[in-house]
């Protein structure tokens, strides 16, 4: 899988982080519910940072390129104000699934299934004891598959453009 490198040393320039509506860079999400906007993958490649939801449409764009077809995810716990949330590319080769994962950085790198759905599982599982400390409620963690966004969307944008998409139930995988 040559094309992994090539997309590492892409994504290796990116760090975490986002950029708001005038352009301001942050490492810290304070404000980011009010002030966030979705970057392209050409903005991303020049801003250099981004959250999971920027990367992983550069992503999207950087296998697209390799000609290998991902699809993207969108996990959320809907716990009233903090709402944590990751994104995140799965993509099929050689009869495996593969989970691709840079912004969370603890995740970062490559990881090898042998079937989407262990995939799901797996990083669902990793998001639940490490984003929300093992704590939560099942009724309120969701899954989406979604699209690539045609725009720069605001936060509550972003989440209506991954809510309007196919929700994952994993208990028919």
């Amino acid at each position: 899988m040559d094309f992994i490198k090539e997309i590492d040393t892409e994504m290796s320039k990116i760090q975490y982080g986002w950029v708001d509506e005038n352009g301001e860079r942050h490492t810290r999400l304070t404000g980011f519910s009010e002030k966030y906007r979705l970057q392209l993958p050409e903005q991303l490649r020049k801003s250099h940072l981004g959250v999971c939801w920027d990367q992983v449409e550069l992503q999207r764009k950087l296998f697209s390129d390799a000609g290998i077809l991902t699809r993207s995810f969108f996990i959320v716990h809907y716990d009233g104000n903090k709402c944590p949330t990751h994104t995140f590319t799965i993509f099929e080769y050689d009869g495996k699934t593969y989970w691709y994962e840079h912004a969370w950085e603890v995740f970062r790198g490559l990881h090898k299934y042998d079937n989407f759905r262990d995939a799901i599982i797996d990083i669902r599982n990793k998001f639940i004891e490490n984003e929300l400390s093992g704590e939560f409620d099942p009724q309120n963690l969701v899954i989406y598959e979604y699209g690539a966004p045609k725009k720069t969307l605001s936060c509550q944008e972003f989440f209506h453009h991954c809510e309007n998409e196919k929700q994952i139930n994993l208990e028919s995988l």
